[in-house]
C-alpha cells in the first residue's frame, strides 16, 4: 500500500496541490447534492434522492479529506504526541454514521413504493442523470493525477458516483419508453444497498484500526520471522504491530541480542532493523535490545 508520511518539507507543494484538487472536487460535489434534493423532490425520483444521498455522503468525504489534509500537516505537540494522522478516522466514523442513517431513511421511503409507484419525470430525471455524469466526471478528472492516499479514495468515490448516474439515466431511459413507474423506486433501493455495503466496510475497517489491530497486510509471525533471520538477534517479544490510520504503521518490540555487542554494532543493528521494517511498510520502529540472561522488565512479557 502505498504511504505518505512526511507531511513536512519538500512535500509542502504537493499537498497543497492535494488540498486544493480536493477543494475543487468538494464544492463541485456540494453544489451539485443541493440541485440533486431539489431535482429529486421535483422530479419525484427516490432514485435521484438515493444517489443525492450518495453524493451527500462523498461531500462530507471530500469536506473531511480537505480538512484532514490540512490537518495533518500539523506535527506532533504535548497533547497529540503521535501527530493528528488519527483524526482522518474520526472523520471516517462521523460521515459513515451519516450515511447510515440517510440510507436507512431512503430505504423506508422507497420499499413500499416499489408496491405503490408514483409517477416519475423521466425527462426530467434523464436530463439530471447527464449533469451527473457530467459533473462527477469532471471532478474525477481534476483528481486524476493525485497520488496521496486521500485523494485516491476520493477518486473512487466519485468514479462509484458516475457508475451510479449511469444506472439513473438507464432508469430515465426505460421509463421515458415504458409506463413502468417501479423501475424508480427499484434503482434507488439497489443504489442505496450498494451505498450500505461500502459504509459498513468503511466502517468495519474503521473500527479496526481504532481497536489497534494489525494492519491486514503485515503478519506479526512474519515479521518476527524476519527479524529472527538477522544474526545479531536471538528471540524476539512483546512484538506490537499497529496503524495510525491505515496508512502510517508502527511497530514495538522488545529484542533479545548477544550480551556482549559493541555500541557501533547496536546502532547499526537499529538502522538495519528500521530498514528492512520499511520495505515491509512499517514506518515508525520502536525497538528495545535486552542481553541474552536479562529478565524482561514488563510483566507477563509475550
Amino acid at each position: 500500500m502505498a504511504h505518505n508520511h512526511n507531511h513536512q518539507g519538500g512535500h509542502g507543494h504537493h499537498h497543497h496541490g492535494a488540498s486544493s484538487n480536493i477543494k475543487v472536487a468538494f464544492f463541485l460535489n456540494l453544489g451539485f447534492t443541493i440541485f440533486e434534493l431539489f431535482g429529486g423532490l421535483w422530479i419525484n425520483s427516490m432514485a435521484i434522492l438515493s444517489d443525492a444521498l450518495h453524493d451527500l455522503g462523498d461531500s462530507l468525504s471530500l469536506g473531511l479529506a480537505w480538512y484532514f489534509e490540512k490537518v495533518s500537516k500539523r506535527g506532533r505537540n504535548q497533547k497529540f504526541t503521535f501527530g493528528y494522522k488519527r483524526f482522518s478516522l474520526l472523520g471516517a466514523v462521523i460521515n459513515s454514521l451519516i450515511l447510515l442513517i440517510g440510507s436507512f431513511f431512503i430505504l423506508w421511503e422507497a420499499i413500499p413504493r416499489i408496491w405503490n409507484p408514483q409517477e416519475v419525470n423521466a425527462t426530467g430525471m434523464m436530463g439530471f442523470a447527464v449533469v451527473g455524469i457530467l459533473v462527477n466526471g469532471a471532478a474525477v478528472l481534476r483528481l486524476k493525477s493525485g497520488a496521496s492516499l486521500n485523494e485516491r479514495a476520493v477518486r473512487l468515490h466519485l468514479m462509484e458516483d458516475v457508475l451510479g448516474w449511469v444506472a439513473v439515466l438507464i432508469g430515465g431511459i426505460i421509463l421515458y419508453f415504458y409506463d413502468v413507474p417501479f423501475i424508480d423506486p427499484l434503482l434507488s433501493v439497489a443504489i442505496t444497498i450498494y451505498v450500505l455495503y461500502n459504509v459498513i466496510g468503511n466502517l468495519r475497517d474503521t473500527t479496526t484500526i481504532l481497536l489497534q489491530a494489525s494492519p491486514p497486510h503485515i503478519k506479526p509471525a512474519d515479521v518476527e520471522a524476519k527479524l529472527k533471520d538477522i544474526q545479531e538477534i536471538k528471540s524476539v517479544h512483546d512484538l506490537h504491530i499497529w496503524t495510525l490510520d491505515g496508512s502510517y504503521n508502527v511497530l514495538t518490540m522488545h529484542a533479545v541480542v548477544s550480551t556482549d555487542l559493541h555500541p557501533q554494532v547496536a546502532e547499526d543493528l537499529k538502522k538495519r532493523v528500521r530498514s528492512l521494517m520499511a520495505s515491509i511498510d512499517i514506518q515508525h520502529v520502536t525497538m528495545e535490545m535486552e542481553a541474552q540472561n536479562e529478565e524482561c522488565s514488563l510483566q507477563g512479557c509475550i
